[in-house]
């Protein structure tokens, strides 16, 4: 049975009070419309997005995932998918339409709406209870327990208010059946839109049957305001922990744990509490990640320790450790078993195997080789006002404390460089470049200055 889905995307989301359309906020490291999405990718491997206000922002960033109705002017949730009319030829057999602004729907609960359409049933809704249904539609249902339809809470009576048993605005068609509900659809009411609840009224009316799936709550919540955004961002945040601890992963602290949809994360490896970890990055196994650090789209090896540092875009080796107070830059590259210590900054550099970086040092634009010990200091000069150069440093160099390599300079393998060196030639290797001025001490020059 071919079903094809519409997901509705084309409010504007005024509650939001932002420039952003609604749809585009961010949970969780994926707009709010790529977790509608998600949800839905079993059914349809391209839904029709109906898109309105800021409808080339969303296109844009959907891509080629779904295709496009547009809907220019916003006349309600029937009217929406009036516009996808022209996607639902006599191919397809059931239309599901869902809300791109519900984010915590999830695909088994999508698996189970479509399910109900396997026996007689001509269309289905998903419904909740919830303990105060203020403000909801509610589902009316006859004595046998089956679907009459959907009254909103301005329209219903006392006794309806009463009702616990809430529309979601998730359904599923039979398609014959939505087309022939679309036209007679109206707009007669007090908004002047087309319901698409009045559909399932009318199919109700004409003898049709409607079942009912009912969902969890939580799964219910549709965001509106940055409120309910934090809310919903609680929840996935909450399943994406779940699922990492699940799959071997300790994780110290999870409610201070923040993992992004798509980060990988091996098996014993331990999080401790006020980590960021987003961007697709990928941690290895049997890492340490201790409090505090923010990892962007990084690769990180296995048997790693992280501390209170900042990785974005970048790779370690496995078995190294970075920080505390590190900062490794885009496109920076440790090997296995190297020492990034605090405050040391790695900017677009190669860093080999073994290498020692232990404190305050800055190496950017560079390519350090095997065994290197770069002392406390060391910065590599890499920008004369103009331009950017690089500088290597070859396997088994000892760079001196406080010495300034200027770019582009080349130390060869085993070179010592002296402590407080400004180095702006080649040294070759094993030799020791010393590029200071010579100490002098004048003697009894501080007690005259005391007696004046």
């Amino acid at each position: 049975m071919k079903t094809r889905v519409i997901c509705l995307a084309a409010g504007e989301g005024k509650r939001m009070k932002s420039s952003l359309p609604k749809v585009l906020h961010p949970l969780c490291g994926l707009p709010m419309v790529q977790w509608a999405l998600a949800a839905v990718e079993s059914v349809d491997a391209q839904p029709i997005l109906v898109v309105g206000h800021g409808r080339d922002e969303v296109m844009q960033t959907v891509g080629d995932a779904a295709q496009y109705a547009v809907q220019a002017r916003q006349l309600g949730t029937g009217h929406a998918v009036m516009t996808a009319r022209d996607y639902l030829d006599d191919t397809v057999d059931c239309v599901l339409v869902t809300a791109a602004d519900m984010p915590l729907l999830t695909a088994q609960t999508i698996r189970r709406l479509c399910a109900a359409m396997d026996g007689d049933a001509d269309a289905a809704v998903l419904t909740a209870v919830l303990d105060d249904a203020f403000g909801y539609g509610r589902i009316l249902r006859d004595d046998a327990g089956h679907i009459t339809g959907i009254v909103e809470q301005r329209d219903a009576t006392e006794a309806q208010r009463t009702i616990c048993e809430i529309n979601t605005a998730v359904y599923i068609f039979k398609r014959e059946r939505l087309l022939d509900a679309l036209d007679h659809l109206t707009c007669d009411n007090d908004q002047n839109e087309y319901y698409l609840t009045d559909a399932i009224g009318y199919l109700a009316e004409k003898g049709g049957k409607i079942a009912g799936v009912t969902a969890d709550a939580g799964e219910a919540m549709g965001v509106n305001d940055r409120v309910q955004l934090s809310q919903a961002a609680a929840v996935l945040r909450r399943r994406i922990n779940e699922e990492h601890m699940r799959a071997g992963v300790t994780l110290i602290g999870p409610e201070q744990t923040y993992i992004d949809y798509g980060v990988t994360i091996g098996p014993d490896t331990v999080v401790w509490p006020n980590n960021h970890l987003t961007g697709g990055t990928v941690i290895g196994k049997n890492c340490l990640l201790l409090p505090g650090s923010r990892i962007v789209a990084s690769r990180v090896g296995d048997r790693v320790t992280i501390e209170s540092s900042v990785l974005t875009q970048a790779s370690v080796g496995d078995d190294t450790t970075v920080g505390p107070f590190a900062y490794m830059r885009p496109h920076s590259v440790a090997g296995a078993r190297v020492k990034i210590g605090d405050f040391v900054e790695i900017k677009n550099a190669n860093i080999g195997d073994d290498t020692k970086i232990s404190h305050l040092t800055y190496v950017g634009d560079a390519d350090v080789g095997r065994r290197v010990n770069l002392g406390c200091g060391v910065v590599f000069v890499n920008y004369d006002g103009k331009h950017k150069y690089r500088s290597v440093v070859d396997d088994d160099a000892f760079i001196g404390c406080n010495t300034n390599l200027v770019a582009p300079v080349h130390v060869g393998s085993g070179a010592f460089t002296a402590a407080g060196s400004t180095i702006t030639q080649d040294v070759p290797a094993d030799a020791l470049a010393i590029a200071r001025s010579r100490q002098v001490n004048k003697e009894g020059w501080v007690s005259p200055k005391k007696k004046g």
